[in-house]
């Protein structure tokens, strides 16, 4: 669909699940010309519905030059709740170009009575407090495994969506597969590993928490490794608030 005056242009920062099925309900709908943005670190992403732009910016001061260049006039940063150098340089760029950002996070998972979390400040943090002979069932993606692979007196059980680098340890078991994931296969998965602590990012959310369920089932530990301090502040915590944030915006605008 063309480009009309009522028709405003939307930059939507994705790459996860709720930024797909946010790209999913504006597609179609006339009020929004809308392009996805991913990142271009996985290389088999699922489809996203409408126009999809890869690779980076070049920092706040790239992405306030392509906002201007494409005319944005709404920034929705819908990226992983750990992903804080787009957002930040999101928020400053439309700040600099002067459009409007919006950010969608999902809320933080939150333990329950029968759980037993030992919060983390950040990945080392985590991997220091991880006991000796432990088997660690890891699910923090591909990127940041140095802390944990160097524990050569423990057994991670990696999970990721893409292969690592070169140069994991014997000790490390990586599996690949895509949520959302069953809680019966997560409790298995647990039991056939023989694991006895969980390292989890809290990215909140629905389609990776069977592993906390199946943790709690089981009795294993869990060390959460907390949410980043200083990110934009969340206008949306659901694709549905989002929705009615946007439909606002383009009544304001």
């Amino acid at each position: 669909m063309p480009h009309t005056p009522d028709r405003k242009r939307l930059l939507l920062l994705g790459g996860t699940r709720d930024a797909r099925r946010l790209a999913e309900a504006l597609a179609e709908d006339p009020r929004w010309l809308i392009t996805s943005s991913l990142a271009g670190i996985t290389r088999s992403p699922d489809a996203i519905a409408g126009a999809v732009r890869t690779g980076g910016f070049g920092g706040s001061a790239g992405l306030a030059h392509y906002l201007r260049e494409q005319h944005i006039d709404v920034v929705v940063d819908a990226t992983h709740p750990f992903a804080t150098t787009i957002s930040h340089n999101a928020h400053r760029a439309a700040a600099a170009f002067g459009c409007r950002y919006v950010r969608l996070a999902r809320p933080p998972w939150q333990p329950g009575p029968d759980d037993v979390w030992v919060e983390a400040r950040d990945v080392a943090d985590a991997a220091r407090r991880i006991a000796p002979a432990s088997t660690v069932f890891l699910t923090i993606g591909r990127q940041q495994l140095a802390p944990f692979v160097v524990r050569r007196d423990i057994a991670l059980i990696a999970r990721m969506i893409e292969p690592p680098a070169a140069g994991i340890a014997d000790t490390t078991t990586v599996i690949l597969a895509r949520p959302p994931f069953r809680l019966a296969d997560e409790i298995a998965l647990m039991r056939n590993h023989a694991v006895d602590v969980l390292v989890t990012k809290n990215a909140g959310g629905d389609a990776v928490a069977a592993k906390l369920a199946a943790a709690r089932e089981l009795g294993i530990n869990v060390i959460m490794i907390a949410r980043p301090a200083g990110q934009p502040p969340a206008d949306a915590t659901t694709v549905a608030e989002m929705l009615a944030v946007l439909a606002d915006l383009h009544h304001d605008t």
